[in-house]
């Protein structure tokens, strides 16, 4: 995929939950993605197709069924509990909801810094939060709010208060797990853009997760499409939008919304069809009986994520013919 030095990198990765009767959900099978340092994944999907639960394993918030998660090229999937302790330090999350991720009863600073009072950065409180006002400059939170608490606060500062506490143990490798769906459209260009600055000025890696391709590609330098658990398309992000090619990936960019009057006259593209069940998926192209182009090979094989132009990667046999 990329060919700059992945920081991250996931082969065969998979995650599938136990059901009552002995059923296994798919939730993430099968994913080998790839991020350089210092650039941004964008991870893209309807709800449902795993995208989240991708985050929270590669960060092992979530235990992985089987597969390799190399992080500095080390594969921290079978790492013990106090190797993760101090990985933590290096990776961290962003969650999408800026007030339930975050403890009520603390105030502002008080959140910021604990963190660094779990993993004892600094020797005493106050270089703590002196750390932690230090931060909320960093991120664009004035310092009368550090004695406020988050109920007195509204969504755009809270996820701020959430990426400055992401930011307090310095680490290399950041998922933004949708950080700013739950915000007014305003705010979320604000956090967007804060989000882009901090990595610049920290070399900061991201993996961004989102429903919404026109968010992802303000922020993005490759795409990867995600479909009921598996990868479906993967291109760097102005690939992508200029040469589409799985019919999934085109119906999400149907959906976008544009800004003139033109596009009234567009007919919408709809997708048919019912959503293929994640629970003891049989072999076969998920999107199949969503598909306009599906042939029978598609009900019978796995189509093979394959290369089919310059680093632009597609599961469909309609395109790459595999």
């Amino acid at each position: 995929m990329s060919e700059n030095t992945p920081l991250l990198e996931t082969a065969a990765l998979r995650k599938l939950f136990k059901l009552r009767g002995g059923a296994n959900l798919h939730a993430v099978d099968g994913v080998n993605i790839r991020i350089a340092k210092g650039e941004t994944l964008g991870v893209v999907g309807e709800s449902g197709c795993g995208k989240s639960t991708l985050g929270r394993v590669i960060l092992r918030l979530i235990e992985p069924t089987s597969g390799q998660v190399f992080f500095n090229g080390r594969d921290i999937a079978k790492f013990k509990k106090r190797d993760m302790y101090e990985l933590r330090r290096e990776m961290q999350i962003i969650f999408q909801d800026p007030y339930s991720s975050i403890d009520p009863r603390k105030s502002v600073v008080e959140i910021i810094a604990e963190y660094m009072f779990i993993h004892k950065l600094f020797g005493n409180k106050l270089e703590t939060f002196n750390r932690a006002a230090e931060l909320m400059d960093m991120v664009g939170l004035a310092r009368r709010y550090a004695n406020m608490y988050p109920h007195e606060l509204d969504g755009g500062r809270r996820q701020r208060i959430g990426i400055a506490r992401a930011l307090s143990l310095n680490p290399k490798f950041i998922v933004c797990d949708e950080p700013v769906s739950a915000l007014d459209v305003s705010i979320q260009a604000q956090i967007l853009n804060l989000l882009m600055d901090i990595q610049e000025e920290l070399g900061l890696t991201y993996m961004f997760i989102t429903h919404d391709l026109s968010v992802v590609k303000h922020i993005s330098n490759n795409i990867v499409v995600m479909y009921l658990g598996q990868c479906v398309e993967f291109a760097a992000y102005g690939e992508l939008f200029d040469n589409t090619l799985h019919p999934y990936t085109q119906a999400l960019l149907a959906a976008i919304p544009e800004p003139n009057l033109e596009s009234r006259l567009k007919e919408p593209k709809i997708i048919r069809g019912e959503v293929t069940s994640p629970i003891n998926v049989k072999p076969g192209c998920r999107f199949a009986a969503r598909c306009d182009y599906c042939m029978d090979v598609c009900r019978t094989r796995d189509p093979e994520f394959a290369e089919v132009s310059p680093g632009h990667f597609v599961a469909c046999f309609k395109v790459s013919g595999k």
